[in-house]
C-alpha cells in the first residue's frame, strides 16, 4: 500500500478497548542496514521480512542507481540482494531519498568514501534534518562533501576526495545516534585501523547496539569501549551471511502493546521478544512501570492494563533510550490517573518534524494540558478526552500515535494518514483488527426556534451524565475562528484551513475554541453574520457535519440542532422533535428578554416566530422537518423538567432490557 492509495484524511471511531494478535512488519531501521550491508558485502544475500515502505524503497531505489543488483519483490517481503565487494558499479548519481534518515546519513558516509560523485537530496523536511556533524567528521577525513543549500543540511554534492586516516575519527553524539551509525557502516570500506570517539554523551544507544550486531552478522567486529571509543582493526570486510532474517518492527510494536494496557486487552505482537536486537523492546519495561501486566516469549510481546477500574500510573521517566517508542508513551500519558514527565526527549526535535513541538500542539487538542521544555514534556491528562482534527506533520509517528487516543472513547480525524507508509503502510487496518468500536448511545432533539431545545437538551445530558452538543454553537465557532484569524469569509479554502486547525469542544455547557471559553462572544451579532457566511460554502459543512458527528463519544450524546436525527444523526437511539404552539413559543421568548431587562413587544416576537418557522421550512438547503422515526414531543403547558422526564423515560425504555 503506497502513500497514494490513501485519502486526504481518514475519521477513526470511537473506541471501547482491544485485544488480539498482531504480526508486525520488519524493522525500518533493520531493514534499510540490512540492505546496505547486502550490498557492501562479497556475495549474495537473501533478506526475509523486509519492509515494505516509503523509508526502504528509498534506500532499495538508490542503491540499483548504484549498481547494485536486487532479485525478488520488495512487496513480498524478500530480496536478493549481489553485494559488489565495498566498490558500487556506478561512480556517479544523483539520489533522491524522501525523508528517510536511515537512509541519507548512512549513504552519505558510504559515498564520501567511494571516490565518485554524487548528489544526495530529499523533501522539504528532509533539508531541514541537521547532518553537519557526520559531514564535519567526514571532511576531517578528507572528504569532498558540499551542502548546497544550507551549511549542515542537505542537500549534498560528494565528490573524489583524498581520505586519509591519521588520528581518531570524532562524532558528535547528543544529537543523532545516526552519525555515529553511519560511520560505523562505512570505516571498514577503507581496511585500515581506525579509531571513532564518541564527543558527548551518545544517545538512543540501542540503535547503535543494532548496527554492531549487523555488522557482526556480516563478518566485521567492532571493539567498544563503554560508549566513547570504538575500533575497527581494518583486517574485517564485509561478507554476506547467506541469508537474514528481518526482525518485526519494535517501535511500531509499541503502538499495539501500550493499546493493550490501555484498552484491557490483551494485545500480542508478534515478531519481536526475548531475542531481539532492538532497544525499543524496553518500551515494554515502561508500561510494566505505569501498572500494564507484560508477558514475553523469544518472539512475541504481550500487555494488558492494570486491575479493572484502574488507570495506567502517572509516570516520570528518563526515555533517552527509547526516543521512537516514547511517543507512545506521550499519548498513554492521556489516561493516566495524573500528571506525567517525559525527559531526555531533545532528539525529538531533529526527527521527521519537531516533535516535541508537534506533540505538544495535538495533545492539546485533545483536552491535556501541556507543558513544553528544551527536552522534556509534562502531560496532565483531561477529565475526559475532546475529538479533534489531528495535523501529522508529514511524520508517521505523530499519526500512529495519536489514533490511540479514540480509546477514549472519541472519534478523531487524521490528516494525511498517508504518511504511515513510511514504515506501516497498514497501520490503520491492523488497529482496526484488534480494537472494539464503541458503541455510543445518541438522543437527538430537534424542532422549530424558541421550542426549548437547548434547556431541555442540556438538562437531559446532565441526568444521564452524557456530552451536549449545541450544533448552531458550531458555526458560530467557526465564524469567530475565521474572523479572529482574518481570512475572507468567501474563501472556501482560507475558511477550512482555519477550521483544520482549531480545536472545538463542549465542557459543562461551555463552548471553549482553542481551549479558550467563547460562550458569551459567539452570540455576538458580528459573529452571527460570520457564521451564516460560512455555513454556505459545502466543504465548510461537510466539516462541521464532522465536528457535529465528532461529539457522538462515550458514554453517550444528547444533541440539539436542525436535522440533528434527520441528517446528522440517523442511528440515533432516540429521536425528538420538541415542538410548542407559536403563541406558547413567543410567551416564552417574551419572557426570557424581560428577565434580562430588555424591552420586548408579545406582538411582534409571535410575527417574528412565524416568519422564522416559514423560512425554516421552506429553505433550499436543510429544510426543518420532522424525521419519519422521531417522536413528537408538544411542551406547551410542560416545564422544561417535565419534559426532561418525558424524554428519558422514551429513553430508558429502549435501551434498558
Amino acid at each position: 500500500m503506497s502513500r497514494g492509495d490513501f485519502p486526504e484524511f481518514l475519521d477513526l471511531p470511537p473506541l471501547s478497548g482491544a485485544r488480539g494478535t498482531v504480526r508486525l512488519p520488519g524493522s525500518k531501521s533493520i531493514s534499510n542496514r540490512t540492505l546496505l550491508l547486502a550490498a557492501l558485502s562479497e556475495g549474495s544475500t537473501d533478506i526475509h521480512d523486509l519492509l515494505d515502505s516509503d523509508d526502504t524503497r528509498r534506500m532499495l531505489e538508490a542503491l540499483v542507481a548504484l549498481g547494485v543488483k536486487v532479485e525478488g519483490d520488495l512487496a513480498s517481503g524478500r530480496l536478493t540482494v549481489h553485494g559488489c565487494g565495498g566498490k558500487f558499479p556506478q561512480r556517479s548519481a544523483d539520489l533522491f531519498l524522501g525523508n528517510a534518515g536511515t537512509a541519507i546519513r548512512p549513504l552519505t558516509a558510504v559515498l564520501a568514501l567511494s571516490g565518485g560523485s554524487f548528489v544526495l537530496s530529499g523533501v522539504a523536511r528532509m533539508h531541514e534534518r541537521p547532518i553537519g556533524d557526520l559531514v564535519n567528521a567526514l571532511r576531517a577525513l578528507g572528504a569532498d562533501i558540499a551542502c548546497t543549500a544550507n551549511e549542515g543540511y542537505p542537500p549534498l554534492r560528494i565528490g573524489a576526495g583524498r581520505i586519509s586516516v591519521t588520528a581518531p575519527v570524532r562524532v558528535r553524539g547528543d544529537v543523532s545516534s545516526q552519525f555515529l551509525t553511519s560511520l560505523l557502516l562505512a570505516m571498514p570500506l577503507l581496511a585500515q585501523p581506525v579509531e571513532m570517539v564518541v564527543e558527548g554523551e551518545l544517545i538512543s544507544r540501542p540503535y547503535v547496539d543494532i548496527t554492531l550486531n549487523l555488522m557482526a552478522r556480516f563478518g566485521v567486529d567492532v571493539e567498544r569501549t563503554d560508549w566513547t571509543r570504538f575500533r575497527l582493526s581494518g583486517q574485517n570486510r564485509y561478507r554476506s551471511p547467506g541469508s537474514i532474517h528481518v526482525e518485526g518492527d519494535a517501535s511500531g510494536a509499541s503502538y499495539f502493546l501500550a493499546a493493550g494496557v490501555i484498552g484491557g486487552g490483551p494485545v500480542r505482537v508478534e515478531g519481536v521478544g526475548r531475542a531481539s536486537i532492538q532497544g525499543d523492546v524496553r518500551f515494554a519495561d515502561a508500561l510494566e512501570s505505569v501498572g500494564g501486566v507484560v508477558t514475553w516469549g523469544k518472539n512475541w510481546i504481550e500487555a494488558s492494563g492494570p486491575s479493572e477500574g484502574q488507570r495506567p500510573r502517572a509516570f516520570d521517566l528518563d526515555l533517552n533510550h527509547i526516543p521512537d517508542a516514547a511517543m507512545t508513551l506521550a499519548v498513554l500519558a492521556l489516561f493516566a490517573d495524573g500528571p506525567c514527565t517525559l525527559r531526555n526527549i531533545a532528539s525529538w526535535r531533529v526527527k521527521e518534524t519537531d516533535r516535541l513541538a508537534a506533540m505538544a500542539n495535538e495533545l492539546r487538542k485533545v483536552g491535556a494540558t501541556v507543558e513544553e521544555g528544551a527536552d522534556q514534556l509534562v502531560v496532565t491528562p483531561p477529565g475526559r478526552l475532546r475529538s479533534g482534527v489531528i495535523e501529522t506533520y508529514d511524520d508517521h509517528r505523530m499519526a500512529m500515535c495519536l489514533a490511540l487516543a479514540t480509546l477514549g472513547g472519541v472519534p478523531l480525524r487524521i490528516l494525511d494518514p498517508g504518511c504511515v507508509a513510511k514504515t506501516f503502510p497498514d497501520f490503520f487496518q491492523r488497529l482496526s483488527a484488534v480494537t472494539q468500536q464503541a458503541e455510543v448511545p445518541v438522543i437527538a432533539i430537534d424542532g422549530p426556534a424558541a421550542s426549548g431545545k437547548g434547556t431541555v437538551a442540556r438538562l437531559v445530558a446532565d441526568a444521564l451524565g452524557f456530552r451536549y452538543l449545541d450544533s448552531g454553537a458550531l458555526y458560530r465557532a467557526m465564524g469567530l475562528a475565521a474572523l479572529r484569524k482574518g481570512v475572507n469569509l468567501d474563501d472556501e479554502a482560507a475558511v477550512m484551513g482555519v477550521g483544520e486547525a482549531c480545536s472545538i469542544a463542549m465542557e459543562d455547557h461551555r463552548l471553549l475554541l482553542d481551549g479558550e471559553d467563547v460562550t458569551g462572544e459567539i452570540r455576538d451579532e458580528r459573529v452571527s453574520r460570520a457564521a451564516s457566511a460560512v455555513a454556505t460554502l459545502p466543504r465548510v459543512r461537510a466539516l462541521l457535519m464532522w465536528h457535529q458527528r465528532s461529539f457522538r463519544a462515550l458514554p453517550g450524546l444528547v444533541a440539539e440542532g436542525r436535522d440533528m436525527g434527520r441528517v446528522v444523526f440517523p442511528e440515533a437511539v432516540l429521536k425528538v422533535y420538541l415542538t410548542a404552539s407559536a403563541e406558547e413559543r413567543a410567551r416564552r421568548r417574551h419572557k426570557q428578554l424581560i428577565e434580562k431587562g430588555m424591552h420586548a413587544s408579545l406582538a411582534s416576537l409571535l410575527q417574528e416566530i412565524a416568519d422564522r418557522d416559514s423560512r425554516d421550512s421552506t429553505r433550499p438547503v436543510a429544510p426543518m422537518m420532522q424525521s419519519g422515526d422521531s417522536l413528537v414531543l408538544d411542551s406547551s403547558g410542560l416545564s422544561p423538567e417535565e419534559v426532561r422526564d418525558r424524554i428519558l423515560g422514551w429513553f430508558r425504555s429502549r435501551t434498558c432490557h
